[in-house]
């Protein structure tokens, strides 16, 4: 088969969608399917904000990049968005490539883009929705429930577009059958790299905490530092733990607009010797903080999946969130707790208990372990392959 891409979040901008989409790719092309992706182009200064050489990535000869002209999106958290032109800059190159789907990850630039070319060729469209827009509608310029309705609706409008549909979440489903979106489908999970995310023994993982200068007792956080993440809950959560446990440590990585608002909260509650920021962390190094962690917090009150908890769970960590949207769908009571969106005294509380309940910790960690296997990038690309073929299919008998 041959599968065009299109996305608004790519490399070298640093995303849970990019990493997903590239990962169930690559999977595609092993099995010899074609995968070429549609997305923004990206000026020498985003890969700097990564960290990363400017350069394009070779994600070998099944997968190809091309590039659609784009403008700076000034309100993307990770300060490396960029927003599609959709003025049909992709339509010879698919024409060329005559694939059998182009599957849309966004609404938006690139989506709009993707459902143009599908019409004016007639290619099938596969949706999938990675965005809480109810959620994200609360941080925009414009906040009234007016503008929130409208969007919500013009969501539900394009996705009634596609022949199939999914989300990481069923209750980003659920919302958009709610505003009227009635096309089929069902959550399909992100997948999860459990190849490089795995449990260490007691002495490495001491070794590990040296390495990075972390305590016996460690939270980690990893993403966007953005104002829907809710790390500011974490960080009050580990200001109570820190009255039992003095030595507590919050390891955090990433980038975002809310950085400098995060690191004066830190200094307000007096935390600068228990809460450490470690920015970027290379791909060489980031599995390595995680082994080198004991409990893995998110409180965000947008996220289809979360990836970064999975990743926890594959290092057989346990792991605390927030329940919304699809956080709860991924924590089962065998590998953490989910607590309510804002409670920080409740999220201490859990991080306090699985401190003192060496055991229980332990437990939970295999139990996340044998959780995320569930979602490996191997299953998901299966599932991917098998959604596709029986599109495919449906579409030549209905050609009969």
């Amino acid at each position: 088969m041959k599968i065009a891409m299109f996305s608004d979040n790519f490399y070298p901008e640093m995303s849970g969608i990019s990493d997903s989409i590239v990962a169930t790719a690559k999977g595609l092309a092993s099995h010899g399917h074609k995968v070429n992706f549609y997305v923004p182009s990206h000026p020498k200064k985003n890969f700097l904000i990564s960290k990363l050489e400017p350069k394009e990535l070779d994600l070998g000869s099944n997968i190809e990049i091309f590039r659609i002209p784009s403008l700076l999106f000034p309100g993307a958290p990770t300060k490396a968005g960029r927003a599609v032109l959709p003025f049909l800059f992709t339509y010879r190159h698919i024409k060329k490539f005559k694939p059998d789907f182009i599957h849309v990850h966004h609404n938006f630039g690139a989506g709009f883009e993707a459902l143009m070319v599908s019409r004016l060729l007639g290619i099938p469209l596969i949706g999938t929705n990675h965005t809480p827009m109810s959620e994200f509608m609360k941080y925009s310029p414009i906040k009234n429930k007016w503008a929130e309705k409208a969007m919500l609706k013009y969501v539900s409008w394009f996705y009634n577009k596609c022949l199939w549909v999914s989300s990481p979440s069923q209750a980003i489903l659920s919302e958009m059958r709610h505003y009227g979106f009635h096309q089929s489908g069902f959550a399909v999970s992100n997948p999860v790299n459990v190849s490089d995310f795995n449990p260490v023994n007691e002495i490495k993982k001491l070794e590990l905490k040296n390495k990075f200068r972390l305590t016996s007792k460690t939270v980690l956080y990893t993403g966007r530092l953005a104002e829907e993440k809710k790390i500011s809950d974490i960080i009050r959560a580990i200001a109570i733990v820190q009255k039992k446990y003095s030595d507590i440590s919050f390891a955090i990585t990433g980038h975002g607009n809310a950085e400098e608002k995060l690191k004066k909260l830190v200094i307000d509650l007096k935390l600068e010797d228990n809460v450490k920021f470690f920015g970027y962390v290379d791909w060489n190094e980031f599995p390595k903080l995680y082994q080198a962690c004991d409990i893995f917090a998110v409180m965000s009150t947008a996220e289809t999946q979360c990836i970064s908890m999975m990743q926890a769970m594959a290092t057989g960590i346990p792991v605390i969130g927030a329940n919304a949207w699809g956080i709860p769908e991924y924590i089962s009571p065998e590998c953490g707790y989910v607590v309510e969106p804002g409670d920080y005294k409740a999220l201490a509380d859990k991080i306090i208990y699985l401190f003192d309940h060496s055991k229980e910790m332990k437990k939970m960690g295999q139990g996340g372990i044998e959780h995320v296997k569930n979602f490996s990038e191997e299953n998901i690309m299966l599932k991917w392959e098998k959604i596709y073929q029986e599109q495919l299919e449906k579409i030549k008998s209905e050609v009969k």
